[in-house]
């Protein structure tokens, strides 16, 4: 490794807990690091314990309403947030700070130069939750809290968000699709879940031209992926110069995912992130991946393309 990574979990991630048999488990978490600490690659990552993000940096990206529909199902013993399947149990409002609270970790040991890049192992996960409600397992934006954090702890006036993950992060970019400080890119399979994300979605107003749409048909392979950076991606991204990169890291395009229809491997997530990872300092963020083998592969390539 020449580069040092931060490596953002902790065992309280366990403790949101959804319905058994549900996509969204506590085993990818438990299997990602049981795999990660058999390898080399643990004893060189700097561990971190995140803080629980405070309530004010939540209602700088979600409203009132969102945060109280969380905190009152979870104090009255979890359920339902939304017509799908996004779940709460007695502990997922805490749980979900601490996920917000990891990236804005990250984001400060990160930009204070304490270590190259960071990946933040969090659940539950947070591309699809909007504005104003929780939606596809996600109860609170993780990435867009630490987006909006980013900028006004450190003052940055140009942030990208790179979504590789195999649904459309919807709520990231409903976010700030009127924010031309925020750039918002996203590869994903299309038609899919949640049903946006189709290439003429730019940006409303000020921002537009600022949201990049790559969908992408079931079935496609690392070729295309990586035409797709070289050809749309990295020039975007370079010309647009931002000051932090984060990365919404779903790992749901990998060939045995059970939810996703793509054929990427674990080796198509390294070079991805290789193509990317000197264009600004990275915040990388675990959105989906729900094959246990799969994502701790796919995480672990990912790392080390980080780290070289």
């Amino acid at each position: 490794m020449q580069r040092s990574i931060a490596y953002f979990s902790d065992d309280r991630f366990l403790d949101h807990r959804t319905p058994p048999g549900h996509p969204e488990q506590i085993d990818r978490l438990v299997k990602l690091n049981e795999v990660l600490r058999s390898t080399p690659l643990w004893k060189h990552l700097t561990h971190c314990t995140p803080d629980a993000a405070s309530i004010e940096r939540v209602l700088a990206v979600h409203t009132q309403e969102h945060v109280d529909l969380v905190l009152n199902t979870c104090t009255n013993g979890g359920g339902m947030l939304d017509e799908g399947d996004t779940h709460a149990c007695p502990e997922s409002f805490t749980v979900a700070l601490l996920a917000a609270g990891a990236v804005i970790g990250a984001i400060d040991v990160v930009l204070r130069k304490k270590v190259h890049a960071a990946f933040c192992a969090v659940r539950p996960p947070g591309h699809h939750a909007e504005r104003d409600h929780p939606m596809g397992f996600c109860l609170f934006n993780n990435v867009a809290i630490g987006a909006r954090y980013a900028q006004s702890a450190h003052d940055l006036q140009r942030i990208a968000i790179l979504d590789w993950d195999v649904h459309h992060g919807n709520g990231t970019q409903h976010i700030f699709e009127e924010d031309a400080s925020v750039l918002y890119a996203s590869l994903h399979q299309y038609p899919f879940y949640p049903g946006t994300g189709a290439s003429s979605e730019k940006g409303v107003g000020r921002g537009e031209g600022f949201t990049l749409n790559i969908p992408l048909p079931a079935g496609t392979d690392e070729d295309r992926y990586l035409e797709a950076f070289k050809e749309e991606i990295v020039p975007w991204l370079s010309q647009f110069r931002p000051e932090l990169l984060l990365l919404s890291a779903g790992f749901d395009a990998h060939k045995d995912d059970p939810i996703g229809g793509m054929r990427l491997t674990e080796r198509s997530f390294a070079k991805m992130t290789t193509l990317v990872r000197d264009i600004a300092p990275v915040v990388s963020v675990l959105e989906g991946g729900y094959d246990l083998d799969a994502l701790a592969r796919s995480v672990h390539e990912h790392i080390i393309a980080l780290s070289r």
